[in-house]
C-alpha cells in the first residue's frame, strides 16, 4: 500500500475529492493518467461516484475507504478514480445509467468496477464493510470482482461491451422521434393528476420530491382552463411542502427531498437547483392564487440564500449545504428536543411553539427519538383557541420565536457550505432572482435585481468565451461547458434583456444560443447532447447522450427547446423555430412514458404551441399609469411571459425585436402609458387600463387566436 499522509486528492478543486485527501486509497481524480496506469497495469478500475453533500458517500468513506485493510486490497487489485458528480455531470449520468441497468440501483455513492478501458462490468451503490443490511460487504465484493478480472476476463469484456452497447443506445433515445402533438401534454396533465396525493401533496408515494417543472406546468394549465382542481393540486403541494419540515422552518430554504409522504422528514442537504426552482414555484404560486403564505415562503428562499448560500459582496450562487456536521449526526443541526426548544424560550413562548412545531419528549428522528424535525402542525387561529389565548399575541409569539430559536441555533456546529459555483446552477438562480425582482417589488425585489445582475456579470466576464459559450464552474481549472451550462445561461441573459433592455444580454443569450445549436444541436435527428461535438474523450462509456428526464434538474433538452422559442418570438429568424420544433419531435414519442419526469418538456411543448406572451409599456417612467399597468402585466402568471417596459430609445430597442413587434412599436408613443400585448404574428389593440390588460393576458390565447 502507497505509504502517505495525504493522497493525490488534496489539491483538487472539489471540497468532495479533498474530503478524502487523507485515506489510505491510492485515488485519482477522473482522466487519462488513471486510464493509463490501469492499462499498463492490467488492473480493472474502481470508480467511485459521490458529492460533498451525500451522507452516504461520507459513510462509506469512514467504513470502507478509511479502513486500512480495505484499502491494502484496493491499492493492491484496482486504480481508483473518485469523481464528484457536482463537477463532472456527464461521467455521473453515463455511469449511473449504466449500473442501473446492471443492479436495477441507482443514486450516490455509485460504485462501479470498469475494464481498464473504462466500460464497466459490475456495480452498485453503497455496499457496507462487511455482509449486513441484506448487501454483500465491500470487502468480499472487492476479492470476488478482482479474481473475476483475473480468472473470468473474457466473460467480462463480453458483458462491459454489451453494456456499453445498451447505454448507448438508450441514451440517444433511438426510435423516440414523432410528430409534435400537443395532446401529448394532456396525457402529462392526466398522468400528474392520477399521482397526486390529495392528503399530503405532491406526486406519488415516499420519498417525495418537489417535481418543480410539474407544479409550474399545473399553473400554467389552469391559467388557460381554469380547472379548479390543477389550482387545487398545485396550491396543496405548495403549502404542505412550507408547512413540513422538508422547509427550514427557522431559516428558509429547502432541503433536498422527504423521506415519508407528508413532507415531514427529510434528507436534510439544501441543493441550489432545489431551491431556484422550488423559489419560482412560490413566486407563480403567489401570482396566481394571491395566497400570502406562498409569497412568505418565496421571501424565506431568498433570505436563507442570501445569508448562506451566495457570495453578496462577488456576485453568485454557491453550490449546497451539507445534510450534517459529522457522520455521528442526522440532521442535528436543524433537529429539537424538547428541552432544547424550551431552553431557549421563556416558558409561555414554550407552551406556544411546542403546539405549533408539533415539539414532544419523543420526536420523528430514528437515530435520536429525543429530536423533532419542526413542522407547522397548527395554525395561530387553532393555537389561540386550544390554549385560550388572543390570536394576535399568538401571531406575535410565533415570530418574535422564531427569531429566537434561530439565534439558538446558529452556535450548533453547522453543517459544511459547498462554496463552489456551477455555472448551469447560477444562471437558473439568476432567472428566479429576477423573476422574485418583477413579482415581488419593494426592497427585497430590488435587491433581488442587483444581485442577479451581479452574478450573470460575472458569469460572462470569468465564464464565457465567444468560440466556447459559458464553462461548466466558476473559478478553479477550467472544466468544460455542458449543454445545461449553455441553455439555462441562455435563458438567464433572456430574462436579464427583458429586464434591463440592455443589448448587451442580448447579444450574449443569442451567441451562446448559436454555439449551442453548432457544437451540441443534432442537425440531423433533433434535439441537443449534453457534451459538445468537439469534448476531449471520457473514456469506455463516450457514448453521446441527449438528456431529457428532469432529474434532478429540468431537462436540458427541453429547456433548449424553451430557450429557442423565446429566441424565436424576439427575433423571427425561423432557424430557432425550427430547431425547436425538431427537438420537441426528436421526444416526442416517449413523453407519454416519462410522464411527470418530462414536465419540462411539457411546458415547452405549451410555449411552442401557444407561443411566449409579449406585453410592451410605454409611458414615462414616473407616470402612474405606466406604472400601474407594468405592475398589472407581472401580477399575472404566464409561462414565457416577457414585459419589456419602453420609454425613449427606440433604436437599440427595436434591434432585437421581430418582424411583428417592429410594426407595432414605432406606432407607439414612447412618453404614452400603453400596453400591448403580442403572441406569434399578432398584436392585439394597445390599452392603458391596468384591469383590462390582466384581462387579456388572461385570455391572451383566445384573443390573439381570433384577432
Amino acid at each position: 500500500m502507497t505509504d502517505h499522509p495525504e493522497n493525490r486528492l488534496k489539491d483538487s478543486a472539489s471540497p468532495y475529492l479533498r474530503s478524502a485527501a487523507h485515506q489510505p486509497i491510492d485515488w485519482h481524480e477522473w482522466g487519462e493518467a488513471a486510464f493509463a496506469r490501469a492499462k499498463s497495469e492490467d488492473k480493472p478500475i474502481l470508480l467511485d461516484i459521490g458529492a460533498v453533500w451525500c451522507h452516504w458517500c461520507h459513510v462509506i468513506d469512514r467504513e470502507s475507504y478509511e479502513n486500512a485493510e480495505i484499502a491494502k486490497i484496493i491499492n493492491e487489485h484496482f486504480v481508483a478514480v473518485k469523481v464528484d458528480r457536482d463537477e463532472r455531470p456527464d461521467v455521473d449520468s453515463r455511469y449511473q445509467s449504466a449500473i442501473s441497468q446492471l443492479s436495477g440501483q441507482g443514486g450516490w455513492p455509485l460504485t462501479g468496477f470498469l475494464l481498464s478501458d473504462g466500460k464497466p462490468f459490475w456495480g452498485g451503490t453503497y455496499f457496507p464493510p462487511e455482509d449486513q443490511m441484506g448487501r454483500p460487504g465491500f470487502r468480499r465484493v472487492l476479492l470476488a470482482v478482482a479474481d473475476s478480472y483475473r480468472n473470468k476476463r473474457t466473460e467480462l469484456e463480453r458483458a462491459a461491451n454489451s453494456l456499453a452497447d445498451a447505454v448507448s443506445q438508450a441514451e440517444v433515445f433511438t426510435g423516440a422521434r414523432a410528430d409534435f402533438d400537443l395532446g401529448v401534454v394532456d396525457a402529462q396533465i392526466k398522468s400528474i393528476t392520477q399521482l397526486f396525493d390529495i392528503k399530503n401533496g405532491g406526486f406519488g408515494h415516499a420519498p417525495k420530491f418537489p417535481h418543480s417543472s410539474a407544479i409550474d406546468l399545473i399553473l400554467e394549465r389552469y391559467q388557460q382552463t381554469k380547472e379548479k382542481h390543477l389550482l387545487a393540486m398545485a396550491e396543496t403541494t405548495l403549502e404542505k411542502m412550507a408547512c413540513g419540515g422538508v422547509y427550514d422552518q427557522l431559516a428558509g430554504g429547502f432541503h433536498r427531498y422527504s423521506v415519508e409522504e407528508r413532507w415531514l422528514v427529510p434528507h436534510f442537504e439544501k441543493m441550489s437547483y432545489d431551491n431556484s426552482e422550488l423559489l419560482k414555484n412560490y413566486l407563480h404560486g403567489w401570482q396566481v392564487t394571491q395566497n400570502p403564505f406562498l409569497r412568505e415562503t418565496a421571501e424565506g428562499i431568498i433570505d436563507w440564500v442570501n445569508e448562506v448560500l451566495s457570495d453578496q459582496e462577488n456576485g453568485g450562487f454557491y453550490a449546497s449545504q451539507d445534510a450534517d456536521y459529522s457522520l455521528d449526526d442526522d440532521g442535528d443541526y436543524f433537529t429539537w428536543s424538547l428541552d432544547e426548544l424550551r431552553s431557549a424560550l421563556l416558558s409561555d413562548e414554550a407552551r406556544i411553539m411546542e403546539v405549533y412545531y408539533d415539539v414532544e419528549a419523543h420526536g420523528e428522528m430514528h437515530h435520536n427519538p429525543a429530536k423533532n424535525v419542526l413542522w407547522i402542525a397548527r395554525d395561530a387561529t387553532d393555537i389561540a383557541k386550544q390554549l385560550g389565548l388572543d390570536e394576535t399575541a399568538v401571531r406575535l409569539t410565533i415570530a418574535k420565536s422564531k427569531a429566537k430559536l434561530l439565534a439558538a441555533r446558529l452556535p450548533r456546529p453547522t453543517p459544511f457550505i459547498d462554496k463552489t459555483m456551477y455555472v448551469s446552477w447560477n444562471a437558473m438562480f439568476v432567472s428566479a432572482y429576477l423573476d422574485a425582482a418583477r413579482v415581488l417589488g419593494g426592497s427585497l425585489g430590488s435587491s433581488s435585481r442587483t444581485f442577479a445582475l451581479k452574478t450573470l456579470d460575472r458569469l460572462l466576464k470569468e465564464v464565457w468565451s465567444e468560440t466556447r459559450g459559458f464553462g461548466h464552474r466558476i473559478g478553479g481549472p477550467g472544466l468544460e461547458g455542458s449543454l445545461d451550462d449553455q441553455v439555462f445561461s441562455v435563458l438567464a441573459l433572456l430574462d436579464a434583456y427583458e429586464t434591463t433592455l440592455d443589448p448587451r444580454y442580448f447579444t450574449a443569450a443569442q451567441k451562446t444560443m448559436d454555439l449551442a445549436i453548432a457544437r451540441y444541436g443534432d442537425a440531423e435527428g433533433g434535439g441537443f447532447f449534453d457534451r459538445p461535438s468537439d469534448a476531449a474523450p471520457m473514456g469506455g462509456l463516450d457514448v453521446r447522450r441527449k438528456p431529457f428526464q428532469d432529474s434532478p434538474t429540468p431537462s436540458a433538452n427541453s429547456v433548449a427547446a424553451i430557450a429557442l422559442i423565446r429566441m424565436h418570438a424576439f427575433t423571427g429568424d425561423d432557424r430557432y423555430h425550427n430547431f425547436a420544433k425538431k427537438t420537441l419531435e426528436a421526444f416526442a414519442g416517449i413523453v407519454p412514458q416519462y410522464g411527470l419526469f418530462a414536465a419540462t418538456y411539457g411546458l415547452a411543448a405549451t410555449l411552442f404551441a401557444h407561443h411566449p406572451l409579449q406585453v410592451i409599456i410605454t409611458g414615462d417612467s414616473n407616470d402612474p399609469t405606466a406604472q400601474a399597468l407594468e405592475a398589472a402585466a407581472h401580477r399575472l402568471y404566464r409561462f414565457g411571459k416577457s414585459v419589456l417596459r419602453f420609454s425613449s430609445d427606440k433604436g437599440v430597442f427595436l434591434n432585437h425585436l421581430s418582424g411583428t413587434l417592429k410594426e407595432t412599436v414605432p406606432h407607439l408613443s414612447a412618453d404614452k402609458p400603453l400596453a400591448v400585448v403580442c403572441s406569434g404574428q399578432t398584436c392585439l389593440p394597445p390599452t392603458s387600463d391596468p384591469e383590462q390588460l390582466i384581462a387579456l393576458l388572461k385570455d391572451a390565447g383566445h384573443s390573439i387566436a381570433a384577432a
